[in-house]
């Protein structure tokens, strides 16, 4: 695709910047994918691989004289293991698909994320996506089982091991998951199913204190043990500005200093619905929590759910230019989030805090390249990464050092090399 069927396609990412291709192909099938990687490393073309386009840090941009390989055409499901727990899975298939498809069989996939309808399962396994259920179910590294992947001489690299277990060697699909298309280009994959929740409790919590908020996120993981699936902290800030939308009715009022959206799944609903509820009693004699909002059906939870994920009314608000995905230990955030508000004003924070992952966005956008230093900076004598769930792209490349040691960079020049030694694969994005 080129000329004007090129300049008619919408490549405008999250952030608001437009790809540039000088050419877009979008290939059906792996040994499509393998020729035009091979026709493209003999004549030192970079190419772009693009998925669903939500990320947050320009990773598909493409500029003249590149060609954007898109993997919407590689879509599908091409089996389910009901008794392994397995799905083999095309890069191009959409997260919503997936998860549709698994609960035909009784089974769930937990990886989740408010882009469930765009996100690709090829983009998800490249920038080792994480979601709202990575403090039970781990990222997107723990739920791949085996993958392929095309590198970029052609050369097909299929690795799609279906088995939980596997200590052979180097487990070669570590490389690819999180290298955002650096390293190869991700084709099919076998993902780990789990057996679908047979009860889900969900609550919207108002907590009085930052300290507090991290006692109860300790005193429910012990108290519902296994069970807890879901963290997610909002900040007042954010409350306030998804509420001002006019789009959700006001689960609890706006008088809180902070809010958890906690969830809860399990295997037996009328045990689980009574060990749900002595917890959240427990934690509101002790103090941790002011005011709750119990989920008593599915739209209800459904509400509670809408409102963590509006992410548009933010967009709408102040934009998504300034937005920080970010992580650090529980117990640096109350005072990072303090430093760096000094310097840069409001900030409307929220996140998945049972796993350290915050997402601090600008209220006031005017401060450029300066509030990227201060957010980053900030993050290394706490202990922090510049990148919790989105990747590096072009806009934290150059902050990389932030988060990784002299040593670690020079390995992954190394691997880089190894793998891409034109370096058409993704230019300019990580390293």
């Amino acid at each position: 695709m080129d000329g004007p069927d090129l300049e008619a396609r919408d490549l405008v990412g999250v952030t608001g910047r437009q790809a540039e291709p000088g050419l877009l192909v979008r290939p059906a099938s792996t040994n499509e994918v393998a020729a035009v990687l091979a026709t493209c490393h003999e004549r030192g073309v970079p190419v772009v691989p693009l998925g669903g386009g939500s990320g947050l840090v320009d990773g598909t941009q493409a500029g003249p004289g590149q060609v954007m390989l898109s993997l919407e055409r590689m879509r599908g499901i091409e089996a389910v293991d009901p008794v392994s727990r397995t799905m083999h899975v095309r890069a191009g298939t959409v997260l919503a698909e997936v998860h549709r498809e698994a609960s035909v069989h009784g089974l769930s996939f937990p990886v989740d994320l408010g882009a469930r309808g765009s996100a690709q399962v090829g983009g998800l396994i490249a920038t080792n996506a994480g979601g709202n259920g990575v403090v039970r179910y781990g990222m997107m590294r723990g739920n791949v089982l085996g993958l392929e992947a095309v590198l970029a001489d052609g050369t097909v690299l299929e690795s799609m091991n279906a088995m939980v277990k596997d200590n052979t060697g180097y487990d070669l699909k570590h490389l690819f998951i999180g290298s955002e298309g650096t390293l190869g280009v991700v084709t099919r994959a076998v993902l780990r199913l789990r057996p679908a929740p047979a009860s889900r409790h969900t609550a919207l919590l108002a907590v009085p204190s930052f300290d507090a908020m991290a006692r109860l996120l300790n005193e429910l993981e012990g108290r519902l043990g296994g069970s807890l699936s879901a963290f997610e902290a909002l900040w007042l800030s954010f409350y306030e500005v998804v509420l001002a939308s006019g789009r959700h009715q006001a689960p609890l009022p706006a008088d809180s200093p902070l809010y958890a959206l906690v969830e809860a799944q399990g295997g037996d609903p009328d045990r689980d619905e009574e060990r749900f509820h002595r917890a959240i009693a427990a934690v509101s004699d002790a103090g941790l929590v002011t005011d709750a909002a119990l989920a008593m059906s599915a739209a209800d939870r459904e509400r509670l759910w809408a409102i963590r994920d509006d992410i548009p009314a933010l967009v709408e608000a102040v934009g998504t230019k300034l937005n920080y995905d970010v992580s650090l230990p529980l117990p640096a955030m109350e005072a990072y989030l303090s430093e760096i508000g000094e310097l840069l004003g409001d900030l409307i924070v929220f996140g998945h805090l049972g796993d350290g992952n915050l997402h601090v966005i600008l209220a006031d956008g005017g401060y450029g390249a300066d509030a990227n230093r201060v957010v980053y900076d900030a993050l290394v004598e706490h202990g922090g990464s510049i990148s919790a769930e989105h990747g590096i792209g072009e806009v934290k490349r150059p902050y990389l050092d932030r988060s990784r040691t002299p040593q670690e960079l020079i390995a992954m020049r190394a691997i880089k090399a190894a793998l891409d030694p034109k370096g058409i694969l993704n230019p300019g994005k990580v390293l």
